[in-house]
């Protein structure tokens, strides 16, 4: 199926109404490094919960980082932030929980960019929450293990930036983190970037395009 192009208030139209069934709604907000995925995925719940409060929450893939203490030593830390750096096993487990909606609330971690470290049960998720909102880079990738979460989602939705965008976007994000020109060089070429390819590359259609950039 071709992918539509739809902006946040018509993504938050389709979204409202789906949730008008009673049933829980869950989001796939997937995209590049760069692409402003959180920023959507937070606006698009802010939209929602504007107009009946309590409609949103979002859940962000970003919690489910291996730590840097498994990373290093597995020679793994140049490339956190590719597919095989997260525990999508624990995010395929979470998401089971959100579809099941049988505990009051569920405690997900959250991705502390600061400190290049994810805080476990950082955000709590009740259950009378009708729209979950996922946001992350690798929720609509067709291969293994990643391809396990694909049933899960109701509505997906990828996020659309032209890689010169992300590359600028991506250099001032690090630039601000404090990282020298030859540190910024090596994540954007070595890392940022090809993760960003692999999204365009090996992801599913999605139901929906948005443009943001």
């Amino acid at each position: 199926m071709a992918e539509t192009r739809i902006d946040l208030a018509g993504l938050a139209d389709v979204v409202q109404a789906r949730a008008a069934s009673g049933d829980r709604v869950i989001v796939a907000l997937a995209g590049a490094p760069g692409s402003g995925k959180s920023t959507l995925a937070d606006k698009l719940a802010g939209k929602l919960n504007g107009r009946q409060a309590g409609l949103a929450a979002v859940l962000p893939m970003d919690g489910y980082h291996y730590d840097d203490l498994h990373l290093v030593p597995a020679g793994l830390r140049p490339r956190k932030g590719a597919p095989h750096t997260f525990d999508v096993g624990g995010l395929f487990h979470t998401l089971g929980r959100m579809r099941a909606r049988d505990e009051a609330e569920v405690a997900v971690p959250v991705f502390d960019r600061k400190i290049e470290i994810a805080r476990a049960g950082a955000r709590l998720i009740g259950a009378e929450v009708p729209v979950i909102v996922v946001e992350g880079n690798y929720l609509l990738l067709k291969q293994p293990p990643w391809d396990r979460l694909l049933p899960q989602f109701d509505v997906t939705v990828m996020v659309d930036v032209p890689e010169h965008v992300l590359r600028s976007r991506l250099r001032g994000r690090w630039d601000r983190l404090g990282l020298t020109e030859s540190q910024i060089s090596e994540k954007l070429e070595e890392n940022d970037l090809p993760n960003g390819r692999v999204v365009r590359a090996e992801s599913v259609a999605a139901d929906y395009l948005i443009a943001n950039g």
